[in-house]
This record gives structure tokens, sequence and C-alpha cells, in this order.
């Protein structure tokens, strides 16, 4: 199966920037009213998104990895009205195929445990950007679809996110989120050790946020 990733990264923005271009059109109706700080202290946000995730390269050599699902949680606190910390946990599925000879290997799960910080400095009317980033752990596990043994390694996570919200009103907003995830390792198999085992990804991700 030929690899795809380039192709999947390209289409992924290019709908990411269709979103974006859907929430600047909403919001040019309204009043662009610039004010710093975008968010009140001492607030709780609850998140939940869904989207979809490319890797950034190939998993190992000779392997072609689909586009796969992607659905966070996230809990946080504002301190003031520009520093929120909290906790968030994600996961992704990616199927994973062998390339020559062609073969479907299986799947690998991720959950990621990420401890939080964001960053909230300006509001611009109904719109809310803000930029993130996570420290924490990827817990990797491999269902298999063939006989053998892929057990790949926990890994240090490291996450950059980048998106807005849409202030519905005072409580909800609509949220969308682009993130880059570290995810590289090593992996265990009937042949041996596979140093080069690299699981990071692009998210891409579209929700909803509560405040309260």
């Amino acid at each position: 199966m030929p690899y795809r990733s380039v192709r999947s990264c390209l289409l992924a923005l290019l709908v990411l920037c269709l979103v974006g271009t859907t929430f600047s059109t909403v919001a040019s109706a309204e009043d662009w009213k610039q004010q710093f700080g975008g968010i009140e202290a001492g607030k709780w946000v609850l998140g939940i998104r869904a989207g979809f995730a490319p890797l950034t390269q190939q998993l190992s050599d000779n392997t072609s990895t689909s586009i796969g699902p992607l659905v966070n949680v996230q809990g946080l606190y504002s301190f003031n009205t520009w520093l929120l910390a909290g906790l968030m946990v994600e996961w992704e599925r990616h199927g994973v195929s062998r390339e020559r000879p062609d073969a479907d290997l299986g799947h690998q799960d991720t959950v990621s445990v990420l401890p939080t910080i964001e960053l909230r400095p300006v509001k611009l009317g109904q719109i809310t950007p803000y930029v993130n980033m996570s420290f924490g752990v990827n817990v990797n596990s491999f269902g298999e679809d063939v006989p053998g043994v892929i057990r790949p390694s926990n890994t240090f996570a490291w996450r950059l996110g980048w998106g807005a919200d849409y202030r519905l009103n005072e409580r909800v907003a609509l949220n969308t989120e682009w993130a880059y995830k570290r995810n590289d390792g090593h992996a265990h198999t009937n042949a041996g050790r596979i140093d080069d085992w690299n699981a990071s990804s692009f998210g891409f991700l579209f929700g909803a946020k509560v405040f309260f």
C-alpha cells in the first residue's frame, strides 16, 4: 500500500483552513472589540473534541499507516485572565500495513495522558485564540491481524496545540484545534527489536467546551 502522509497532511490542513474561514466569516458580522485576556479568572473549562490524526512520517520501514480517529477530553482551570492549567487525555488509532508484500498487520492504539498549560492572551469579539503545551506519557498498544507479536514501547509525550473558541454564550463555545504530538520510541517483535518506531502525529480536533 503506497505511503500517503504528505497528501493526507495537505488535505487535513485544507479542512482546517475552511473551518477557520467559516469562523471568520461569522465573526465579521459581530463587534470585533479587542480585549486583552481571553478568559475570566477562576473559571473551569471542560472540553470534548473529536477528529482525525495522520502520522508525520512512516511508522517504521516498509509500513503504511492510515489516518486514524482522534478523541480528546480536557479539564483546565484559569488562574488569571490569560493562564490556565490542567489535564488532557487523548486517544488515537492507526491501521498499520506492510508495503512489500502487501499485508494488514493490525492497528496501534495510543492513550496520551498530558498535564497541560494554556495561554489566552487576547479576545476578539466572540473568538478567543489560544496556544497550549503538554508534557506526559504515550501508552502504546498493538492489536494484530496476523500471527506474531508486536509490542510498541510507551514513550515521552510532548504536544503543542493552537486553536480557537467561538463563544455561543457565557457557558458554551465551539472549538477547533490543530496540534503536533511527539510519540517516538521502539517496538519488540518476534524478529527482534525495531529501534525506529515513530508514531508522532498531527491532530485536527473539532468539538465544544463548557465554562463554569
